[in-house]
């Protein structure tokens, strides 16, 4: 086994929440001088978890290699309608199974893999006729404590996770928290609208209205009635009442009953995903039940991390519960190295790092570098981009967790492969190139921080044409008509055939870098230190220096398709640096400045050792602590930063605390600029905070900043509907969010007519949307009248939404988006207006129709406006009536389709 390096700091962290008014900020004291002692802060080293050098392969099961063809109907029968198994369709069942995959060992290690990720592998619904396919992914659970029959055992899985043990790797299961499969139905059908809380709250048992989030959290929660308690009756057939492992998620009390998501505002956590049932993730029952499922399987199966599906669908609260609870569990097992992550399906940190830091989660999946990584490799963009995405890290800096234990991928089973989007992105380019750049993507992901994920299939070339089921193609001989047609990248093999060639060139490229970073541990490990980046296509380089070793790495990266040259600055003049990866000079000499002269060719990437230590700093550089702001992209985190004086190796420790408490630490930085944002969602509005810095040189001395002060700010609430400049009468919808939430926040909802006073028109409670109607049929306003609505809360004030009073048109019963992406929504055919998931929800503020799609795979889709479930009434390009097809290029993940009846216009957002 390849030798391993982890190095785990464990700190104290500071009691976090809260909100955010303006600050008020203490002047600076003045710099502590070197190694002061009498009130310094403690220096920490920036913290490396238990998992910062782990090589995931991430792969699905039914589409790897199939074992055993007892299993492939999974003891249900040939019909494939029943037992969800059909070769030829790539929505059912393949064959693949665990046998197979453990045959496959050999294959897998052979990368470089240091960790085997599987999708869901436990029991699941074979096939949900509403979806027209198979349950074959794993996302549709019944038995929580049994592998799927197709996929083989429990004891396949346990002679699974032993081989790959004794090999020395880990095996990580893919799992779900919040939803299982669609069993129980509505009174009102089977895929009903949403309902929202404000428009039916919940009520206990005696019939008490009530919200569920002021609940969460507490270990409480009322008593329910299934024919009482929920704005639908949910109806569970008598064949399936006792269907779902274990017994109690067969209480239809436990689940949300509200009907399906749009994936947008409340209902995104309260709403079934396409009739998936959704699990009450507010009650205590729901949170330990789930809690012990996964328990068992660490303990009885020696599990040794989970990956968390749909993140950022669940309350705040199950997180802060859920995660803490099962780590201490299996750190009880022995398993040091327990490691979970969530998918927070987003590319902005200051969203995504809300779970690693808020919500007291270890890691998440690196949504932000995919989009990064894509943009730099495959689309040309500027390496100040990733110069700037780099410096982001900061978001995910907290006493417990950083961006060095992030899992980074390139593409994935929803989304798409790196393959398919590189080409995509360059039309008509030379298969060398189109192969190049998908190395030079996966060259970024290696020797930049974070944990490397390979999705399955990537190191044979797959690509297929978009997302979901186009990119889950199987590595053993297809039968698939869609997948027959792919082309695979380097090769001449195609999907008729097994592809476990180990001479691919992208197999054995990515085999080379797992080898020099496994050779050179600071390339995963390290600190990443940004280091030089063009203004347009070119280099971006940075250093991987470890905190013990000290000895630089420099890492050159060229997306242009033409040579480049450039002057890298390093901590050491004069020094040589040997070549370890790539194609270049072996050696080159840093200048006296320290500046390092490499060229890199095009499309590729080069790395230099240097020959020796960084130079010993004398003494401590001064550290300067900036003003603490709130961050305007989350008003629940305070920006902490510092200015360091000096060019070295240094690492820096931010502390806080309350005005009569201690000092405790809130994140070490080693990479300039040096900051953390701070969560202060738990602290009270106006409550005063202390921050102080201190560097630690590579040396040893340390220095401690002056101290300055803030106040935590007031919440930021933000109005949602109605919509800026719209046209309103009758009863007008007004929403509001506020940031950070809490459940015991009661906002008040504003008018103004006319510019007259603001008159409250309601208030609201209930979490996490706030919500009033207003009445406008007892006034009396004439057309054309402007009426302003805003938000209020404990004097913190919203922003305006302006309307005018105006007629609306009579609207169509149902809009659908009728085209070729309707399989990808989940419908049983393309261009079908009857299908349910193709059925747009109608916004009365704005009277528009809206579908939105959480992930859409890449790829060109057609498409039209059918009105009331047929082709009788149909817009297409133009607003046309029975106008031609409407063409749509998607680049892959989500996309908002509208639809205007005033202008029959259908287009994307």
């Amino acid at each position: 086994m390849i030798p391993r390096h982890a190095t785990a700091v464990m700190l104290t962290a500071l009691v976090t929440g809260s909100v955010l008014a303006p600050p008020a900020l203490a002047a600076p004291q003045d710099p502590q001088p070197p190694s002061s002692t009498a009130a310094s802060a403690t220096e920490q080293h920036s913290l490396r978890s238990a998992v910062t050098d782990e090589n995931f392969y991430f792969v699905m099961a039914d589409r790897f290699q199939n074992g055993t063809a007892l299993n492939d109907d999974g003891g249900l029968g040939s019909d494939p309608l029943v037992s969800g198994f059909d070769p030829t369709r790539k929505g059912f069942f393949n064959g693949g199974d665990l046998k197979g995959l453990k045959d496959q060992l050999d294959y897998i290690e052979g990368l470089g893999t240091t960790s085997i990720w599987l999708t869901p592998s436990f029991k699941n619904r074979a096939v949900q006729p509403e979806d027209g396919s198979a349950g074959y992914h794993g996302y549709w659970i019944t038995d929580f404590t049994q592998i799927d029959p197709h996929l083989g055992s429990n004891d396949d899985l346990k002679a699974l996770i032993d081989a790959a043990h004794a090999r020395g790797m880990k095996v990580y299961f893919d799992i779900i928290t919040n939803h299982t499969a669609d069993v129980i139905g509505y009174d009102a059908g089977e895929r009903a609208p949403y309902i929202s809380k404000d428009e039916e709250p919940y009520r206990d048992a005696e019939g008490n209205e009530f919200d569920d989030r002021d609940f969460a959290g507490t270990g409480a929660f009322p008593a329910l009635d299934a024919a009482t308690s929920f704005p639908y009756v949910p109806m569970v057939p008598e064949a399936d009442q006792a269907l779902k492992v274990p017994e109690w998620l067969n209480d239809p009390t436990l689940y949300h009953n509200r009907g399906d998501t749009t994936f947008a505002g409340e209902d995104a956590y309260y709403g079934d995903f396409f009739g998936l049932d959704d699990l009450s993730t507010e009650h205590p029952r729901v949170v330990s039940g789930m809690a012990d499922i996964y328990k068992t399987w660490i303990a009885d199966f020696g599990v040794d991390g989970f990956r968390i599906d749909t993140m950022k669908h669940v309350n705040d609260e199950f997180w802060q519960d859920f995660g803490p609870e099962v780590l201490s569990f299996a750190q009880e097992q022995g398993k040091d190295e327990f490691f979970m992550f969530g998918e927070v399906f987003d590319t902005s940190k200051a969203f995504t790092s809300q779970f690693t830091t808020r919500n007291r989660m270890q890691s998440v999946l690196d949504f932000p570098f995919q989009s990064a990584a894509r943009g730099y490799a495959s689309q040309g963009a500027p390496a100040t981009d990733l110069e700037s995405f780099f410096a982001g890290d900061d978001w995910y800096t907290d006493a417990d967790s950083n961006a060095y234990s992030l899992p980074t991928f390139l593409g994935n089973h929803d989304m798409g492969r790196i393959g398919s989007f590189i080409a995509a992105d360059n039309p008509g380019a030379p298969e060398d190139e189109i192969l190049a750049r998908d190395t030079l993507a996966h060259e970024l992901m290696y020797f930049a921080r974070g944990n490397p994920v390979i999705y399955y299939g990537d190191e044979q070339g797959f690509t297929g044409p978009g997302g979901d089921q186009d990119a889950r193609q199987t590595m053993f001989a297809s039968q698939v008509g869609e997948y027959l047609d792919d082309d695979l990248l380097g090769t001449e093999s195609t999907h008729a055939v097994d592809n476990f060639d180990t001479t691919h060139p992208l197999y054995t490229g990515i085999k080379s870098l797992a080898e020099v970073t496994a050779e050179h541990p600071a390339l995963r490990n390290g600190a990443h230190q940004h280091r030089y980046a063009a203004d347009g296509p070119g280099i971006y380089a940075f250093s991987r220096i470890d905190a013990g070793d000290q000895r630089e790495y420099v890492v050159a990266l060229n997306n242009s398709t033409e040579p480049q040259t450039a002057s890298i600055p390093t901590y050491a003049g004069k020094r040589s640096y040997g070549l370890v990866y790539g194609d270049a000079a072996d050696r080159v000499k840093s200048a006296a400045d320290g500046t390092l002269p490499v060229t890199v060719p095009a499309l590729s990437a080069v790395v230099y050792e240097a020959s020796g230590r960084t130079p010993h700093s004398k003494e401590a550089p001064a550290v300067t602590l900036q003003e603490p702001l709130p961050a305007p992209e989350d008003n629940g985190r305070m920006k902490v930063a510092a200015d360091v004086d000096g060019s070295s190796f240094y690492e820096v420790s931010f502390e806080a605390r309350t005005t009569d408490g201690v000092w405790t630490n809130i994140g070490t930085d080693d990479n300039a600029p040096y900051g953390v944002y701070h969560d202060v969602s738990g602290f009270a509005a106006g409550e005063a905070l202390e921050y102080r810095a201190v560097v630690l040189d590579n040396a040893d001395h340390t220095r401690t900043s002056g101290q300055r002060s803030a106040s935590v700010p007031a919440p930021k609430l933000s109005m949602n509907l109605p919509v800026e400049g719209s046209r309103v009468q009758d009863d007008v919808d007004v929403t509001a969010t506020v940031s950070p939430e809490r459940s015991d926040y009661a906002v008040t909802l504003q008018r103004s007519v006319a510019g007259g006073e603001w008159t409250a028109i309601g208030a609201d409670d209930s979490s996490p949307t706030y919500t009033a109607v207003d009445d406008l049929t007892a006034l009396n306003l004439g057309e054309g009248t402007e009426i302003r609505y805003r938000a209020v809360l404990d004097g913190s004030v919203s922003d305006l939404r302006t309307v005018t009073v105006g007629s609306t048109v009579d609207q169509p019963d149902t809009v659908a988006v009728a085209g070729s992406l309707d399989s990808e929504l989940g419908c049983g055919a393309d261009w079908d207006p009857t299908c349910d998931q193709a059925q747009m929800r109608f916004d009365e503020a704005t009277q528009l129709w809206i579908l939105e799609v959480a992930d859409l795979p890449a790829g060109t889709y057609d498409y039209k406006a059918a009105l009331n479930r047929s082709w009788t009434e149909n817009y297409g390009a133009g607003g046309g009536r029975d106008g031609s097809n409407i063409s749509y290029n998607h680049v892959g993940g989500p996309v908002r389709f509208v639809y205007d009846h005033r202008t029959h216009l259908i287009g994307t957002e």
